[in-house]
């Protein structure tokens, strides 16, 4: 009899406890994939700010960092600023085209494709020399192709004269839709580039700001 009344008791603690367990279980469960999908809905578009020019005298990262400065008043996209003077990109001689190839073998060109990936999308500035854009901004794009392909892109052009590169903005774009890239429709243009800013580097044409806000939103549209 005592036998039974203890077993009995038994049974009723373990039953206790487990229910107690099971409750403390689900309580603290979260779902991995609603964990995730959080993560992913809260992600901030990348843009990268490609510096076009390599000169000592350049003006594009006077333009770069001003466009920077304001795109950072934006709570809806994280920018970053590329400079092809840190790359050091050799002119392209590889025996495979990039769009062929299946593997990089190049350090200073695994090195860019790696920064180049880590954008969704980009804005270009890039000086009009002699009607056309620099050699080494050429080469980068040439480069490199599947990280180019399918990424959204604006362009910014700047001159010394009063075209604000409007030429190198039209050969430039057919350029990157060549490289299946998705150019938006607005640019921005910077004519006499060299007083194009004030004492604290930031642009005197204030519409500037208003030309940058409605890029991103055609570039976040794509």
């Amino acid at each position: 009899m005592n036998y039974k009344i203890n077993i009995t008791i038994l049974l009723v603690l373990i039953v206790a406890t487990a229910s107690s367990s099971c409750r403390e279980a689900l309580e603290n469960y979260t779902s991995p994939k609603n964990t995730n999908m959080s993560k992913e809905t809260t992600r901030i578009p990348v843009i990268q700010i490609i510096l076009g020019s390599t000169r000592k005298a350049r003006v594009s990262d006077k333009i770069g960092n001003s466009l920077k400065r304001m795109a950072d008043k934006r709570t809806d996209i994280s920018t970053e600023i590329v400079d092809l003077r840190e790359f050091n990109l050799p002119f392209l001689n590889d025996e495979v085209a990039p769009q062929k190839r299946k593997e990089i073998v190049d350090p200073a060109v695994k090195k860019w494709s790696d920064k180049i990936k880590e954008a969704d999308a980009y804005v270009i500035v890039t000086p009009e020399y002699n009607s056309g854009y620099p050699g080494v901004l050429k080469n980068a794009l040439d480069s490199l192709y599947a990280e180019w392909n399918s990424k959204p892109v604006a362009l910014v052009g700047y001159s010394g004269g009063s075209s604000g590169g409007t030429t190198v903005l039209n050969r430039l774009r057919q350029v990157v839709a060549a490289l299946k890239m998705k150019p938006v429709s607005l640019e921005i243009k910077i004519p006499s580039s060299w007083q194009a800013f004030d004492q604290q580097g930031n642009f005197v044409d204030k519409t500037i700001e208003d030309q940058l806000n409605a890029i991103v939103n055609q570039l976040l549209a794509l």
